[in-house]
């Protein structure tokens, strides 16, 4: 009985032939089943400890712009609304001409550009990377072309810094940013004026004519005599008058001659600033470039 009743369970004839094939397709089901998760292993596998200490430098590197964008983004922001009529300013200065946009300008950029950089690199976006490496290019691109039109251009940039210079004497009084430039200028240098300070002549507030002070700013003095502790802002008026002792007072030189000669001598501190500069670029657009080919590998 128990020798019939295992045969009954036995195979026969083309039933015994379809079990092999049965019990092949079993097996190749599941080694590729096998071998798709093994693949997604594979995939999912996490980044190697040389990739993620780059990936983190890379952030860390941007991050460090991001605070230095945002902090003059900041200072531009804050110069805007001191001399905003909203916050109980006397006047109001055009904001198309206004020099601290600059500093808002340049904060913005640089504060977007590192941001894209930042989670570029700590998300592993490939989109962000790509577009912090475009703007970096960019950047330098615009930087080499700067360089390159400051060397064939040096006389016509020589002109425009010296319209530059008398716009300033004749806004002196309008803005306070331009005020401080010159007066640290004219102190600095210990110069008066363009050519000479005479051009003070052309400022309606310190010519001779009508209620000017037929003067110059304090900043023109040689040594501002002080009203017990706090320096006469007064010690240049009268002297453009005839017959004033102006040697005696002011320094008479212009700071025109005086400026060029002082930027010819921090040339080389100029062009140390600007290598600087692009190799800080580089070197961030080269870890950039090494996260972007990791995470498209």
């Amino acid at each position: 009985m128990a020798l019939s009743r295992v045969r009954l369970f036995q195979p026969h004839g083309e039933g015994a032939r379809l079990l092999p094939q049965a019990s092949r397709l079993v097996e190749l089901r599941y080694s590729s089943f096998d071998d798709d998760d093994d693949d997604d292993m594979a995939e999912q596998d996490p980044p190697k400890p040389f990739s993620r200490c780059v990936r983190y430098l890379a952030f860390l590197w941007n991050l460090l712009f991001l605070l230095l964008g945002l902090l003059t983004l900041a200072v531009g922001v804050w110069g805007l609304l001191t001399k905003s009529p909203l916050l109980g300013g006397e006047r109001g200065v055009s904001l198309g001409s206004d020099p601290m946009l600059l500093f808002v300008l340049a904060g913005l950029g640089a504060s977007t550009v590192s941001l894209a950089g930042c989670l570029g690199a700590l998300r592993a976006s490939p989109c962000l990377l790509r577009f912090f490496l475009g703007a970096v290019l960019a950047f330098g691109g615009l930087e080499l072309l700067g360089g390159l039109l400051l060397l064939l251009l040096r006389r016509r940039l020589r002109d425009a810094l010296r319209d530059l210079l008398l716009l300033c004497l004749l806004r002196y009084q309008e803005d306070p940013d331009l005020q401080f430039l010159v007066d640290e200028v004219q102190q600095s240098l210990q110069c008066c004026g363009l050519e000479s300070y005479r051009d003070w002549e052309s400022n309606p507030y310190f010519n001779c004519s009508g209620a000017g002070a037929c003067g110059v700013p304090a900043s023109c003095c040689r040594a501002p005599p002080r009203a017990g502790s706090v320096p006469d802002a007064r010690c240049g008026f009268g002297a453009l008058a005839p017959g004033a002792a102006a040697g005696a007072l002011l320094h008479t030189g212009g700071c025109g001659a005086t400026l060029a000669a002082w930027l010819r001598g921090q040339a080389g501190a100029i062009a140390a600033g600007a290598t600087a500069l692009v190799l800080l670029e580089a070197v961030g657009a080269l870890l950039a470039l090494r996260v972007l080919g990791e995470v498209t590998a």
